[in-house]
């Protein structure tokens, strides 16, 4: 997550000319890699206290659905030059809660991209969607708007869970979401988290052998983390010691790998041929353009890469946007940097990657990362196989180290010019 300067959130950057971006710089790359769209939709019903999304309460019946339909569709408009040209492959709809949105709105957004953007055919496009925003016949309407992939945000099946994450729904809603979505979409994720306050192994094996009943294709398991300028931060939970913790990922990898799920990424299990690609294109360090408040976006160049934030309140998003003014941030990636950058995704995935895929994607020699590849795998963090590198392991118990390796600082005689 790329920090947000406090000054800038509610004042936008003047967008530069396009030739801004294709002047003459430092990198090399031969080819511009794949490009995803996310679409932020920022309301939810109830802030999570261990949420640290730009999301804001509101209720369904308060959302100004057209307003801010109309100016997402200004924001891309506004962006189209920058990735004039490329097709998108995937198109992810997060929050925030979409689900709150409804299947008109989200039809109208997706007719409204399809109009401005060429989509490859058969793009995924996935809708992040909470149980307690849950009717019947709601999942169907949203795959009738052209969602293709639901993501389900259940958390817990456990009830005082729930109440202690700060979820909106019940078990009941969560299975009967459930239901629909498995019997709606081809492909569906369910969200659980895991080392909860008091949580033991037995409230886990649950919580995940009642997932695995519901044949998810795709399921992501995360640790609860306690982010700053959460509720969570400024009241602490009773936290989950280490040794327990790496219990309950053992068990999850267990359960999952025996009903069939592999887990191909840090907190990611899917069936064969369901793994997210939208994701998968964040990891292999793909492009993304992010639309609506507070989103970000990472684009590629010939020679250079850029990071965007879009403004974070709605209300000043939507009223910029119309006026083509709701960039924050503008930042081109440090050279030194980039190396990192593509480590710290890269490196999330289980079967790691191509070492050609850094100098595509970077637009960097090999020697960039040489040393802190050798430092890898002499610690035992990397395992390489002629040019293809994965974490071994330890690395993927340790990621932090492995990815602290890249880092500019840690490299001799590096500096952040």
């Amino acid at each position: 997550m790329i920090p947000i300067h406090p000054e800038l959130e509610t004042q936008a950057v003047v967008l530069r000319d396009i030739q801004h971006y294709m002047r003459a710089g430092t990198l090399q790359l031969q080819t511009l890699p794949p490009l995803s769209l996310y679409v932020h939709l920022p309301w939810c019903l109830k802030k999570c206290p261990y949420c640290d999304f730009n999301s804001h309460e509101m209720r369904a019946a308060e959302l100004p659905e057209q307003a801010y339909i109309n100016a997402l569709m200004a924001d891309l408009e506004a962006a189209l030059p920058l990735i004039w040209g490329r097709s998108v492959q995937t198109v992810f709809i997060g929050g925030g809660t979409p689900s709150l949105f409804s299947p008109q709105a989200i039809d109208q957004l997706l007719a409204g991209i399809r109009a401005r953007v060429r989509l490859v055919p058969n793009a995924e496009i996935t809708l992040e969607a909470n149980p307690g925003t849950f009717e019947k016949d709601r999942f169907k309407a949203f795959r009738s708007a052209g969602v293709t992939r639901l993501s389900v945000g259940v958390q817990s099946f456990d009830e005082d869970f729930l109440k202690t994450l700060g979820r909106v729904h019940n078990r009941v809603q969560a299975l009967d979401a459930l239901s629909e979505a498995a019997a709606v979409f081809d492909s569906f994720n369910l969200d659980l988290m895991y080392a909860l306050p008091g949580q033991t192994l037995d409230m886990l094996r649950a919580d995940v052998d009642t997932a695995l009943r519901l044949a998810p294709k795709h399921l992501s398991i995360y640790h609860l983390t306690i982010e700053p300028n959460t509720f969570f931060s400024k009241y602490p939970p009773p936290s989950v010691d280490d040794d327990l913790a790496a219990d309950m990922l053992d068990l999850i990898t267990d359960m999952t790998g025996a009903a069939g799920l592999a887990r191909y990424e840090v907190s990611a299990y899917a069936r064969p041929g369901h793994a997210c690609s939208h994701n998968l294109n964040y990891w292999e360090f793909g492009d993304y353009l992010g639309i609506g408040a507070g989103a970000h976006s990472k684009l590629s160049f010939a020679h250079r890469v850029v990071r965007q934030v879009r403004l974070r309140d709605p209300a000043r998003y939507m009223a910029q946007a119309l006026a083509g003014q709701c960039v924050a941030q503008d930042n081109e990636v440090k050279r030194l940097e980039l190396p990192f950058e593509f480590m710290l995704n890269a490196l999330r995935l289980a079967e790691g990657f191509e070492l050609s895929l850094f100098t595509e994607r970077t637009g960097m020699p090999l020697s960039a990362v040489q040393e802190a590849l050798a430092r890898g795998q002499a610690q035992g963090l990397l395992v390489r196989e002629a040019d293809h590198i994965k974490p071994s392991v330890r690395g993927f118990d340790f990621l932090n180290d492995l990815q602290s390796l890249f880092l500019p600082t840690t490299r001799p005689g590096a500096s952040q010019g």
